[in-house]
C-alpha cells in the first residue's frame, strides 16, 4: 500500500520536472565546473574594466554619408509639377542600362521641424525614376549642413521609421512573453543587455582603437554569460552550454584569423567601411571583419549548445543507466538534424543579408569563378563558412562534455545523484517487481 501510494506522486513529479529546472548535480562536479568558469568569468570581467571605452571619441564631421549633422523634418506639401520648370536635371541613360523613365516630377515642400531653423521650410525635388516617393504628412530625417547657403542647408537623408519600428518591436515583445512566458521576459532582459553591451562597450571600444578581436571575444563572452545564465538558470546543464559556445567561439575566431589572413581579405570592402576607417584611422578593418564572423555566430550558438545539452539531460533522465557513449550516440543522432537545419539557417542568413552581391553570380560577364574569388564576395564567403564550421563542431562538442557530466555524476549506490537519480531506482524497483 505504501508503494502503491507513492506511484502517483512519482509519476507526477517525473513530469513536472521534465518541463522544469534540470536536476541538480553533485557538489564535487559543481566545484570542477566552477574551478573552469569561474576564472573564465573573472578575466572576462577584468577585460571589460581594462578595456572599458568611456563612450564614443569625437570626431568632426565630414558631411558624408551617414556622418552628418541630422534635425527631423515634415512633409507639408506635394504637387507634380514638369521637371524643367521645377530646376530638375534630366535623368540620362547609362550605356547598356535600363530606359530612363518618362513623366512628371514631384515637388516636395519640406517644414523643418527642429534645430536652429525650425519652422522654415525648402523644396525637395523628386525624379520620375526615383525609388522613394512622399506623402503630405510625412515624418523625414533631414541632413544639415550649417557651413552651406541658406537655400542649400537641408536635403532630405530618409524616412522617419519610428513608429513602424517601435510597433513591431512591441508586437515581437509581446509574442515572446504570450509564449514564452516567465522565460521569455527572461530573454529579453538578456536581449536588452546583450544590446547595451554592443553600444556601450564593444561598439565605443573599437572606435577607442582596441583590437576589434579581442573586444569582440571580451564582449561575446559577457553576452554569452549573461544570457545563458538569465534565461536558463544557474545550473550545471547552462554551465556545459557555455563551455561549448566558448570552445566553438575560439574554434570560429582561430579559422577567421588564419583564412583571412591567408585569402588577404581586409575588409574594406564597402562605403561604409571605408568611411569608418577615413574617421578613425587607427581601426584594424582586419580585426572588424573577425569581429563580425563572432558576433554573428554567437547568437546561433547558443541555440545550438543549449539543445544539445538539454537533450543529453533528458535522454539520462528517460534512461537512468545509460553511460556516456549511449548517451552521446542518441544525442548525436539529434544533433545531425539539428545541423542541417541551423547551417541551413546560417547561410541563409548571410545570404539574405548579401543579396545584392549574389546578384553579381547572375550578372557577371567574368564567371561565377572570378567572382566568388574577389574580396567583396570571398568576404562573405569566409564569413559563412567559418561560422558554419564552429556550429558543427559545436555539437560534438557540447554533446560530449554533457554526457560526460551527467554520467559522471553517480552517487554510491550507483544511481544518478538528485532527483533524476531517485526516479532511476524508484522506475528500477518497478521494472523488478513487475518482473
Amino acid at each position: 500500500m505504501t508503494r502503491s501510494n507513492h506511484s502517483p506522486h512519482a509519476h507526477g513529479h517525473s513530469h513536472a520536472h521534465s518541463h522544469g529546472p534540470a536536476a541538480p548535480v553533485s557538489a564535487r562536479l559543481r566545484n570542477v565546473i566552477a574551478a573552469v568558469l569561474i576564472p573564465f568569468a573573472t578575466a572576462v570581467v577584468t577585460c571589460l574594466i581594462v578595456l572599458w571605452p568611456g563612450g564614443t571619441p569625437p570626431h568632426q564631421h565630414t558631411g558624408i554619408g551617414l556622418d552628418q549633422k541630422t534635425e527631423s523634418g515634415r512633409v507639408t506639401a506635394v504637387e507634380e509639377m514638369d521637371c524643367a520648370r521645377a530646376g530638375a536635371q534630366p535623368s540620362r541613360q547609362q550605356p547598356g542600362g535600363p530606359p530612363v523613365v518618362k513623366g512628371p516630377c514631384e515637388k516636395a515642400t519640406v517644414e523643418v521641424t527642429s534645430g536652429p531653423d525650425k519652422g522654415s521650410t525648402f523644396a525637395e525635388i523628386v525624379q520620375p525614376d526615383a525609388t522613394r516617393r512622399y506623402q503630405t504628412g510625412q515624418e523625414v530625417l533631414l541632413a544639415y549642413a550649417p557651413k552651406a547657403p541658406e537655400n542649400l542647408r537641408y536635403s532630405v537623408l530618409d524616412v522617419d521609421r519610428t513608429m513602424p519600428m517601435a510597433i513591431l518591436a512591441g508586437i515581437f515583445a509581446l509574442a515572446v512573453v504570450v509564449v514564452g512566458r516567465l522565460r521569455g521576459v527572461f530573454a529579453l532582459i538578456a536581449l536588452v543587455i546583450s544590446f547595451g553591451i554592443l553600444t556601450m562597450f564593444i561598439l565605443p571600444a573599437i572606435l577607442q582603437g582596441s583590437d576589434p578581436l579581442l573586444v569582440a571575444v571580451v564582449g561575446g563572452s559577457a553576452i554569452m554569460l549573461l544570457a545563458l545564465y538569465l534565461c536558463h538558470g544557474l545550473n550545471a546543464r547552462t554551465s556545459v552550454a557555455v563551455l561549448g559556445t566558448l570552445t566553438s567561439l575560439l574554434l570560429i575566431g582561430l579559422l577567421g584569423s588564419l583564412f583571412t589572413e591567408w585569402a588577404h581579405l581586409t575588409g574594406n570592402t564597402d562605403d561604409q567601411t571605408s568611411l569608418v576607417h577615413s574617421l578613425y584611422p587607427e581601426i584594424k578593418i582586419q580585426g572588424l571583419l573577425l569581429a563580425g564572423i563572432i558576433i554573428g555566430s554567437l547568437g546561433v550558438l547558443d541555440d545550438v549548445t543549449v539543445t544539445q545539452t538539454s537533450a543529453v539531460w533528458e535522454l539520462k533522465e528517460a534512461d537512468p543507466t545509460a553511460n556516456w557513449r549511449k548517451l552521446y550516440g542518441a544525442a548525436m543522432r539529434i544533433g545531425r538534424d539539428h545541423i542541417a537545419s541551423v547551417v541551413n539557417t546560417l547561410v541563409l542568413a548571410y545570404a539574405g543579408a548579401a543579396l545584392p552581391l549574389l546578384l553579381l553570380f547572375r550578372i557577371a560577364d567574368s564567371g561565377v569563378g572570378a567572382v566568388a574569388t574577389s574580396e567583396i564576395v570571398a568576404e562573405e564567403i569566409v564569413r559563412t563558412l567559418v561560422g558554419s564550421i564552429g556550429l558543427v563542431a559545436s555539437v560534438p562538442v557540447t554533446t560530449v562534455l554533457a554526457a560526460l557530466v551527467v554520467s559522471a555524476d553517480r552517487s554510491p549506490g550507483g544511481g544518478v545523484r538528485g532527483r533524476a537519480g531517485g526516479r532511476g531506482r524508484a522506475r528500477g524497483g518497478r521494472r523488478r517487481r513487475a518482473k
